[in-house]
Formats: C-alpha cells, sequence, structure tokens
C-alpha cells in the first residue's frame, strides 16, 4: 500500500476548512471596491449593504409597527397596571407637596383624608383613561414613525469594518461550525478518494 494515500484525508480535510473559511472572508472582504482586469468587486455584504438595510428597514416596519399587536401590547391593562404605582407616587407627591407650594391656600384646607380620597378618584379616572389613551398614542406611533427610513438610514452609514464585526459577533458560533464542517466534509472525501483508489488500483 502506498502510505502517502494517508496523506489525502489530511490534505483534504485542510482545503475543505480553507475552503469553507475563504468563503466566510469572501462575505466581508474586500471591505471596499476594488478593481481587478477592469472588474470590480467587493464582499458580499459591504457590497449589498444599502440593499441590506433596506430589507431590514422594511421587516421592521411590517414586522414591528404595522403589527396589531403592537398596539394591543402597549394598550393591554396588564402592562398599565405595572405602572400605576409610579404614577400613584407621583400624584402623592404632587397632592402634599407640589399643590401646597403652588396654592398655598388651597392647601391649607387639604388634610390626609382629603389628599387619600383626590388621589382615589384621581386613579380611578387614570385606569379608565389609560387603555384607550395608550391606544391611541400606539396607533399615532405607527402612523407617524417611518421606521423603515430610521433603520435604513442607520444601517447605510455603518462602516464596512462595524458591519463586519456585528455579523461575526452575532454568528461567532456559527462560523466556528462552518469551517468544521468544511474539515469533516474534507477528510470524508480524502477518505473516499483513498478508498476508491485502492479499490481501482
Amino acid at each position: 500500500m502506498n502510505y502517502w494515500l494517508l496523506l489525502i484525508p489530511i490534505i483534504s480535510a485542510f482545503l475543505g476548512w480553507l475552503s469553507f473559511h475563504m468563503a466566510i472572508d469572501l462575505l466581508f472582504h474586500p471591505r471596499y471596491p476594488k478593481k481587478l482586469f477592469g472588474f470590480h468587486f467587493q464582499g458580499i455584504l459591504p457590497g449589498r449593504k444599502i440593499a441590506i438595510a433596506e430589507k431590514l428597514g422594511t421587516i421592521a416596519e411590517t414586522e414591528f409597527l404595522t403589527n396589531p399587536g403592537l398596539t394591543q401590547k402597549i394598550a393591554d391593562p396588564e402592562n398599565i397596571r405595572q405602572v400605576l404605582p409610579f404614577v400613584e407616587e407621583q400624584i402623592d407627591h404632587f397632592l402634599k407637596v407640589k399643590l401646597k407650594e403652588s396654592m398655598p391656600v388651597v392647601g391649607m384646607f387639604i388634610g390626609e383624608k382629603t389628599i387619600a380620597q383626590l388621589k382615589g378618584v384621581f386613579m380611578e379616572e387614570l385606569i379608565l383613561i389609560f387603555p384607550p389613551l395608550m391606544e391611541k398614542y400606539a396607533t399615532n406611533l405607527q402612523s407617524q414613525l417611518d421606521l423603515k427610513k430610521i433603520v435604513t438610514t442607520r444601517m447605510a452609514v455603518i462602516s464596512p469594518e462595524q458591519l463586519e464585526k456585528m455579523v461575526r459577533d452575532a454568528l461567532v458560533k456559527e462560523f466556528r461550525f462552518v469551517k468544521i464542517l468544511g474539515l469533516v466534509l474534507g477528510f470524508i472525501i480524502g477518505i473516499l478518494t483513498v478508498l476508491i483508489s485502492t479499490i481501482t488500483y
């Protein structure tokens, strides 16, 4: 048996890893347009950055702003109840401190019992007002906020270096898996090559 054949799986595995490694690098490099033999070329992601930005903007607008669940979520009574303690605290501070500071004469006739009653009335009214108020706010937000333009503009000004770092940080495990996959596939192809060569000869 020719023992040099044993090197084939190792070389093939290395070439498989190298191929996948280069394929990932070609997503980002060259970061800026280069000219070679009259042709312009650039990394896939930097070259398609504007198109990607527009697509992300469309997705953000479609999935977020035009999603009917957004309005329901914002106006959800359960979510509103979570902020009521803060609102109650502010009303309490207003009645006990702010009102007496701005209107001392009125403050002289308001005791703790009256403050508690007023606060109770305010809180009951706010519980009724908040859901339709927040629903109207969410509806106005959907019609006025151009989320597609915001996302597209923000993505468009990201430098190729920032884009590469962002994608690599987000997909570090996936890229590592792809390279290992290339290594394994290359090794398997090498083994098959050796077996075929051995059987043939």
